[in-house]
């Protein structure tokens, strides 16, 4: 089976979720500088969720350019983390319209740890297809990033019970980790 197909949907999905989060920001009723300034923490949660999209998005192109063939289990992983992915512009939305209130900021945690290991489960599905004696086999082997990226979502969910701002805090370490994207398929190709 063709990899096209697989890409295409998923280049149009996530491009849907970013309009889907840029039209939750209102404009204001007001023109003064308060009314923009009450927007703030809806535009935040935009932008911090805009950045993991461009993330996903810049991976998961790398990470196609090394997959040689798809078949149906790694159609329903891809599905798997477009489902995931598509949660985005509701826990952005809630995160942001609540000022990064504890459950919310949670919740938003709990959406990125499962798109993540969405993520991980299609990688780990497209390296089982490929077999472990392929190129896209040997540049997914673990990494480091991965394991810690995971690792800070569980901070972030614990730590908002804390305080929201761990929780906010430890999503931008994980953006900021993520922004360069991943060297590994770079390498190989």
């Amino acid at each position: 089976m063709n990899k096209n197909r697989l890409e295409a949907f998923s280049d149009g999905v996530l491009a849907i979720i970013i309009t889907i989060m840029v039209l939750e920001l209102k404009v204001p009723h007001d023109s003064s500088f308060h009314a923009l300034l009450e927007l703030a923490p809806v535009f935040m949660s935009y932008v911090l969720s805009f950045i993991y999209v461009g993330i996903y998005w810049n991976n998961h192109h790398h990470m196609l350019q090394l997959v040689k063939k798809v078949n149906g289990k790694v159609l329903w992983a891809n599905l798997h983390l477009l489902f995931w992915l598509s949660l985005f512009p509701f826990a952005t939305a809630w995160m942001g319209e609540n000022h990064f209130e504890t459950l919310p900021v949670m919740v938003y945690g709990c959406v990125m740890f499962m798109a993540a290991m969405a993520y991980f489960i299609l990688e780990r599905t497209l390296v089982s297809l490929h077999g472990p004696d392929s190129d896209f086999s040997s540049a997914f082997k673990g990494h480091v990033k991965d394991i810690i990226s995971t690792l800070i979502y569980l901070v972030a969910i614990g730590g908002s019970f804390i305080s929201p701002l761990i929780g906010i805090a430890c999503y931008v370490l994980v953006a900021v980790i993520w922004f360069i994207p991943d060297r590994r398929v770079e390498k190989k190709i």
